[in-house]
């Protein structure tokens, strides 16, 4: 067989392995890549090596601006490895922008804060593919370890319509690592002081040596088996979790076709409630919430660059995605089988060296089958729900670019639900290097969103208050956004300040009300109330030495909606958060020496009540709260071990669960989460890296 045929051969195995998904979902998803997208397939982490006297110095990048019109930063692999970054969800620790927060304090569900709104506003993808939607949503953040990844982009504000019309506050991309990488198998294994261990490995291969053919498998394992109740409350600190996700990743290259594509799999269970030995009054069982879930999940994406002046291409991508979840929470149950499909088909062209235009066509599918019983009563049936919703779609956006200085993008989609009818999403950017000095940036932009209540906010069904929903219409806001970067020569180094301004307004939005009734949780429409938010950030990286630098960063969050009627607070939303890192490398990069130092403002709490003996359920705001983490690493050729600590202030919420000793009254309440649910933790692992085999 001679080269060429085996090129071949392997461009058709690869694209074999997604085929009968494809033709079963009739969709997948996707979006373009170009220099001014949210990010690039082919962001370099590692400098190669470099070779002194037989002394290995490698150079680990951290932290990149994107250099387009849309505002954001790439986080690479050096940044990751300051922290022990177990998963997606645990590694913002040293970023300024992005808060990450326990949305209960029972179930460990956790949920992203970007432009001090959740993160049911920030659009989800997976090398650019929109992705953990719906039920998903609640503990997506665990489900992609970070030994997995190659890097994350968090862009801020509206995005390109290219990647849909959900974006309202930014997008987060993960981006995995790379299958026609050079050949490696990586180990990670990591243990804490809370009784989690993890496991997971990677290994890519070039089949038969070919340099256009190659494949991956991603591994993890982890197991919680703490039942440990710190604070007396009778209930886990931390719920009993046991993960098993792999995946397996293809790429492939033919002259000027090139194939990406991937298959994965999750298993999940997630146990946790009052720990044993506990007594309720009269006799009543233990309160315990179960979680059980399984992900399978499929992606493709197909690209071809015509041999033309315009350097044209045309790209079809696409993921399909079936999520299937059992909860128990008591005896309130919660099972969906969720499935979504996503493509979108594109093709680009430029029209001159200043000039690019972008057009494409999408379809989004969501079904989601529940089941759902909503009080504790074991003799009521479950009530079927049903929720389907059909999106096409079209977009053109065109971008002017004059020589990386000036850049300006616009953009504008239409899309038809099926529910929801016809809808139209306007964006734009700008980006002036006004010189070597200061970069400005502007955009403005609509977004929407269907809401599945449920789905999206399941853990809610943890609190023994009564939940319930009123038919939602569709999410509209609008986003605009000003920032400027500022790099000041001082001493022969550069101080890096970024300025920023982000004002969200909603027209229309799905709110949770703990505010009205007290023995209720309503999620309603706002009905013509206002809702928005300001955020005001400044932060500022300065390297005072060889392998020293530090970050300050300064955030500013006015958020406020309207509940019955009043415009208030949100509640359990931080005013402000300062934060300050430390990064110090020694000679060589042989150590590394990590820490981060945050201070999260004080804040509304929802509308307290009036305890039989006169007291409040609880006080009516929570007051600001330090976090310290540190890591040290030690690095060798072909491995590196770490130990670090989270936490190490020790700050807990005192009462991260509101009437502990009462679990089936409908006092029962462990979503007033604002702070730390638990005290410090100590870790340590080892990663090994064999390299080219």
């Amino acid at each position: 067989m001679n080269h060429r045929k085996s090129k071949n051969k392997c461009v058709i195995a690869a694209a074999s392995l997604l085929l009968p998904t494809l033709v079963h979902a009739q969709s997948g998803a996707a979006s373009s890549v170009d220099p001014v997208s949210i990010a690039s397939d082919t962001t370099e982490v590692m400098l190669p090596d470099q070779h002194i006297n037989e002394v290995t110095i490698t150079k680990r990048q951290t932290v990149r601006s994107m250099g387009g019109a849309i505002n954001g930063q790439a986080m690479l692999k050096g940044e990751l490895f300051k922290a022990a970054c177990c998963n997606l969800g645990e590694s913002f620790v040293n970023n300024p922008s992005v808060d990450v927060n326990y949305s209960d304090a029972a179930t460990g569900a956790k949920q992203i804060k970007l432009l001090g709104l959740g993160g049911t506003y920030v659009q989800m993808l997976s090398e650019l593919l929109p992705n953990f939607r719906g039920s998903a949503a609640p503990f997506a953040l665990g489900y992609v370890p970070g030994s997995w990844m190659n890097s994350i982009q968090v862009s801020k504000g509206n995005a390109s319509v290219k990647n849909g019309y959900e974006a309202m506050t930014g997008q987060i991309n993960v981006q995995y690592l790379k299958p026609e990488d050079e050949q490696q198998v990586q180990f990670n294994l990591y243990g804490s002081s809370m009784g989690k261990f993890e496991a997971n490995a990677m290994a890519n291969l070039h089949i038969n040596g070919n340099e256009n053919c190659a494949t991956e498998l991603l591994t993890h394992f982890e197991n919680n088996w703490n039942h440990h109740d710190g604070n007396g409350d009778g209930f886990q600190d931390d719920p009993q979790v046991r993960q098993y996700n792999i995946q397996n990743r293809w790429w492939a290259r033919s002259g000027k076709y090139i194939f990406h594509g991937s298959i994965g799999a999750l298993k999940e269970d997630r146990n946790t409630g009052q720990v044993k030995g506990h007594a309720n009054p009269h006799g009543q069982p233990l309160y315990k919430i179960d979680i059980e879930t399984n992900r399978y999940e499929a992606s493709m994406k197909h690209a071809y660059v015509f041999e033309n002046e315009q350097e044209s291409s045309i790209a079809l991508m696409g993921n399909v995605s079936m999520h299937q979840q059992k909860a128990g929470y008591g005896l309130k149950i919660y099972d969906v089988n969720e499935k979504n499909a996503y493509a979108s088909l594109v093709f680009e062209t430029n029209l001159g060296h200043e000039h690019n235009l972008s057009t494409g066509l999408s379809l989004n599918h969501d079904y989601l089958h529940q089941n759902v019983r909503l009080v504790h009563d074991a003799t009521l049936p479950t009530e079927t729900m049903i929720e389907s919703e059909t999106v096409p779609g079209a977009y053109a956006q065109y971008t002017f670019n004059l020589h990386q200085r000036f850049v300006a993008m616009a953009g504008l989609r239409v899309d038809h639900s099926n529910v929801y009818g016809t809808f139209l999403t306007p964006r734009a950017h700008v980006k002036w290097v006004m010189n070597d000095v200061v970069t400005l940036r502007l955009s403005a932009g609509k977004g929407y969103r269907t809401v599945h209540a449920l789905a999206e906010n399941n853990y809610l069904l943890a609190s023994g208050r009564r939940l319930a929903v009123d038919p939602l219409k569709q999410e509209a806001a609008w986003n605009y956004g000003f920032s400027a970067a500022l790099s000041i020569p001082i001493a022969d180094k550069a101080l890096k300040v970024n300025a920023e301004y982000y004002y969200t307004h909603f027209s229309e939005q799905a709110v949770i009300d703990y505010d009205t009734n007290p023995s209720e949780i309503r999620i309603t429409n706002l009905n013509g109330g206002k809702s928005f938010s300001h955020t005001m950030q400044v932060d500022a990286t300065y390297p005072f030495f060889q392998g020293f630098s530090v970050t300050a960063a300064y955030r500013l969050n006015d958020v406020r909606t309207t509940f019955g009627g009043t415009l208030r607070e949100k509640p359990l939303t931080s005013r402000y958060k300062a934060l300050l890192t430390a990064s110090y490398k020694t000679a060589l990069d042989l150590w590394q020496f990590d820490a981060t130092l945050q201070i999260n403002g004080g804040g509304r709490m929802p509308e307290p009540y009036t305890l039989g003996d006169g007291s409040l359920s609880w006080q009516r705001r929570f007051n600001a709260y330090p976090q310290l983490s540190a890591q040290v690493t030690r690095w060798f050729r072909h491995w590196s071990i770490y130990v670090g600590g989270e936490n190490l202030t020790n700050f807990k919420q005192k009462t991260p669960i509101i009437a502990a000793s009462a679990p089936w009254s409908e006092r029962f309440d462990p979503t007033m989460v604002w702070g730390p649910v638990h005290g410090w933790m100590l870790y340590a692992g080892v990663r090994i890296n064999f390299g080219k085999l």
